[in-house]
């Protein structure tokens, strides 16, 4: 296409887009005939006609699909501007929507997303419109640079970000400086009156709702919201990443701390003790959410973290959550018992809640009475009965694991063994006919044996009641839309172990990133599993001096995959990478 197609300050039209795209060979004279027929119709839709045009799902000339992306790519070619996507994690919102005011950005159709001292880089969809150049480059006094984007992402990041800027201006009015929350260690004093915004304020409510829709909108497992002397910066939880996502006025984050309390049902008050509390609520596309509250005193106020569980995760099949057949098999094998101790081991944030939730939903039929016992109770679930730890009434694990034994259960799981008289009363459970399920914090399958023991469970009540461990890690799996293929060089090569080697293709995949991804290769997360069922020959070893390494030699010689093996086998079917597994599965410690 040739600029003088276009003249400044002239609109693209779908017509002369569309002539040019069969001139460059992108769309063939017969897609170009179809597109030029249905213009009345992009008319009456008051569609951009790239936003028109890629909604046709036409199929370009090299037989790929005709996306906005690839349209951008192609204009932005012959304009000079390149292509960019609009990622609200990397746009710092209150200094681009200082830039202009909202009536000036929609006037002309552009927003600023990077301000730096050097440049501006405005954003726009329409790359022959220049009258605004001159007067914003005047008042700026710096050079634009000008991008060209999606027009449906400029439409909804323009009213997104300047309507949270204006909600967080709002809420911040009669803001003198410092924060003024109970707890700030490092207070500064401001004479003159001091008017800090309501938790009800409208401005407030706004905030707080963007919080929970954006955190949904970028797929996030958690909200961090932490105070500083002068501001509170908020982050999400993303594939197990933080990312920095906003930063708040001090007095507006105590705000919308106490909002959210409010929602939560906790003590607005109370400023110098941890709470916990729960929030339902909707997702935009009509799913219900739980969020888990739990709020914390620092030195300048208090920090709030809400882990959001989204109860489909309960819905996925055990392949969908990255357990194998062979694995499943053997996982399946041990909770299907009628009785005895099965235990999930790992750090946390590492899955084991959702496999237990997972597990217990597959066993809870009409037939059985499953009860639980969690400090706190992580997803709300009307199969199960849930009791939740309070320590202010002496209700613990091991109380709570003793009422329960009174409420003839059939299946009991115990939120985590932590002391020696937890796992008496899980082991008594188990001899008395009970399957209790569990969780340990240890690095691999192997070590919970060691660990029980090192509480002071005799090995005799071990080998009675452990039916097994299963130890598991999460790993970030490759982006379907941009992985390509990659291969291990030589050197690396040598220096794996024997059995990476032997699951391991010479051919593996890379990230890369794209929109879908927010340019980091890599979209949701799957678990690596370490299953180890108590064997006879592993029950054996218990007596004696017992060896992590003996234990783990004779469950890999019964067919158990090691996390790092498992995760091999995830690389060899393109599903991560070599340095993901490596990143979160430890190698194995002996003793």
């Amino acid at each position: 296409m040739q600029v003088e197609a276009f003249k400044p300050e002239q609109p693209l039209q779908l017509g002369r887009l569309v002539a040019d795209l069969q001139a460059d060979g992108i769309i063939s004279a017969e897609l170009a005939q179809h597109l030029l027929a249905s213009t009345r119709n992009q008319e009456q839709a008051a569609q951009h006609p790239l936003s028109y045009i890629a909604s046709q799902q036409l199929t370009a000339s090299n037989h790929k699909p005709l996306t906005i992306e690839r349209l951008l790519d192609w204009l932005g070619g012959h304009c000079q501007q390149p292509h960019y996507n609009i990622d609200p994690l990397k746009i710092n919102v209150p200094a681009v929507t200082e830039v202009m005011s909202y009536q000036f950005a929609q006037r002309h159709g552009i927003l600023a997303v990077a301000v730096s001292r050097d440049e501006v880089v405005i954003a726009s969809a329409q790359p022959y419109m220049r009258g605004w150049m001159a007067d914003l480059e005047h008042v700026l006094r710096r050079p634009i640079k000008r991008v060209l984007v999606d027009p449906d992402d400029l439409k909804r990041y323009t009213v997104e970000f300047y309507s949270l800027a204006r909600s967080v201006r709002g809420a911040s009015t009669g803001e003198t400086g410092g924060n003024v929350g109970v707890g700030n260690l490092e207070q500064m004093v401001e004479l003159g009156e001091l008017k800090d915004p309501d938790a009800n304020d409208q401005h407030i409510v706004n905030i707080v709702d963007w919080l929970f829709q954006y955190a949904f909108d970028q797929r996030a497992s958690d909200i961090h919201i932490e105070p500083r002397r002068d501001i509170a910066h908020v982050r999400f939880r993303i594939d197990g990443v933080l990312y920095n996502v906003y930063e708040f006025p001090a007095q507006v984050g105590v705000a919308v701390t106490s909002r959210l309390k409010i929602l939560g049902r906790l003590n607005v008050a109370e400023k110098r003790k941890p709470q916990d509390g729960r929030i339902k609520t909707k997702t935009p596309e009509g799913s219900e959410v739980e969020l888990r509250l739990s709020t914390l005193p620092t030195a300048f106020g208090e920090k709030m973290v809400m882990r959001i569980f989204d109860p489909e995760v309960l819905l996925r099949s055990f392949d969908e959550l990255g357990l194998g057949d062979e694995d499943y098999k053997r996982w399946r094998g041990m909770i299907e018992k009628p009785n005895g101790i099965v235990l999930v081991t790992g750090p946390t944030g590492s899955g084991k809640t959702t496999t237990l939730y997972s597990s217990l939903k597959k066993l809870a039929t009409s037939e059985v009475n499953v009860c639980t016992i969690e400090d706190p109770i992580e997803m709300v679930e009307e199969r199960f009965n849930q009791m939740q730890v309070q320590h202010n009434i002496d209700l613990d694990f091991a109380s709570g694991v003793r009422a329960l034994m009174r409420q003839d259960p059939d299946i009991i799981m115990v939120g985590e063994i932590r002391d020696l008289e937890t796992a008496e009363m899980a082991i008594q459970a188990a001899l008395t006919g009970h399957l209790v399920l569990s969780t340990l914090h240890t690095n691999d399958a192997p070590s919970a044996i060691t660990r029980l023991l090192e509480l002071g469970v005799p090995a005799y009540l071990l080998k009675a009641t452990l039916l097994g461990v299963m130890a598991q890690r999460l790993v970030r799996t490759l982006c379907p839309d941009c992985k390509e293929p990659d291969s291990i060089d030589e050197k690396a090569w040598q220096q794996l172990t024997t059995p990476w080697k032997a699951a391991l293709p010479k051919q593996i995949f890379k990230p890369v990133g794209c929109l879908e991804c927010r340019n980091t290769g890599y979209k949701g997360r799957q678990g690596l599993y370490e299953i180890l069922p108590l064997s006879d020959d592993i029950q054996d070893l218990l007596d004696g001096d017992i060896s992590i390494r003996n234990i783990r030699n004779q469950g890999i010689r019964e067919g158990m995959h090691t996390l790092r093996l498992s995760g091999a086998q995830k690389v060899a079917a393109g599903m991560t990478t070599v340095a993901e597994v490596m990143r979160v599965a430890p190698p194995p410690q002996d003793k």
